[in-house]
């Protein structure tokens, strides 16, 4: 997926203003998403996408330990679109995560997920991309 492709769709489907907004979210989203898996998997998530937002996935070295809440913080904090309200960043990064669900192939993304541990609320992260494809 190109790059103009992957912050349009990101910005359509999270009814954003402009394509500024939609990069922050997509940054938010993935830069904290490095910070919670293990570096190789982020960079082989990053090897599929566009540079501009590839760089967001290889910039962080060491992994943390961190939940579902506090990850929704770390987004929110990084956004530079609003007040930083935990809703909107969780429903921000559902978005980036269910459009790179899309533009990427193979495990990549499921590997990710692995890493994530389920007891601490990451499924919320994968809500999007379930739900559109689920049978109606």
């Amino acid at each position: 997926m190109q790059y103009d492709d992957f912050i349009g769709e990101v910005q359509q489907r999270a009814q954003l203003d402009s394509r500024e907004a939609a990069l922050s979210i997509s940054r938010a989203t993935l830069t904290t998403l490095s910070e919670r898996v293990d570096p190789g998997q982020a960079e082989n998530v990053g090897a599929q996408l566009p540079d501009e937002l590839a760089r967001f996935l290889e910039e962080v070295d060491d992994v943390e330990r961190f939940d579902h809440g506090e990850f929704v913080d770390r987004v929110a904090e990084r956004e530079e679109i609003g007040g930083g309200d935990e809703a909107d960043a969780a429903f921000h990064a559902r978005v980036v995560v269910d459009v790179l669900e899309e533009a990427v192939t193979g495990d990549a993304l499921e590997d990710v997920r692995t890493q994530l541990p389920t007891d601490e609320g990451y499924d919320d992260l994968f809500e999007l991309a379930e739900s559109d494809s689920s049978p109606a």
